[in-house]
């Protein structure tokens, strides 16, 4: 019995971590899976896969991930890879990097959006530089070959 392997376990990336209602961790939250936020975080949220914040859920500090969700409420930058979903309860107060966004009508956005190809340094999968430092790779999306940056702000 020792020996055989344990195929209920979960992977580190199938794995999902929750923060539930009523729950305040002061600190950083890591994981190579998906973290969901029901109550608040008070420290920066960094998962290898997703990151879903409730609409009652709070972050104060700056989230990086390959897909966010975002219900609640953001105080920080948030970095999503691959995509990123502003549902119309969701307030930001920050900086958003992402490949891809939706943003539902009464969601509020106060900050700077950049979009396409956009990595900010030392997010998760960005390139170091010569000297170890991260590297910023902007790829032009516009006729003037400027980097695409839009400003919003959408309130009901």
């Amino acid at each position: 019995m020792k020996d055989r392997p344990n195929n209920n376990a979960a992977t580190p990336e199938t794995a999902i971590s929750i923060i539930g209602p009523g729950m305040k961790i002061v600190g950083d939250c890591i994981t190579d899976g998906t973290v969901r936020v029901e109550g608040r975080v008070e420290g920066s949220v960094k998962a290898g896969k997703a990151v879903v914040i409730g609409k009652d859920g709070i972050v104060q500090g700056n989230i990086d991930t390959q897909d966010a969700v975002i219900s609640g409420t953001i105080d920080g930058t948030v970095n999503a890879q691959s995509r990123l979903e502003l549902q119309a309860t969701c307030r930001i107060e920050g900086e958003v990097f992402a490949r891809r966004m939706q943003l539902e009508e009464g969601a509020i956005l106060n900050g700077r959006v950049h979009m396409g190809e956009t990595k900010r340094p030392g997010a998760l999968g960005a390139a170091a530089g010569k000297d170890g430092s991260p590297t910023t790779k902007e790829t032009p999306s516009s006729p003037d070959d400027k980097p695409r940056i839009v400003s919003v702000k959408a309130t009901s």
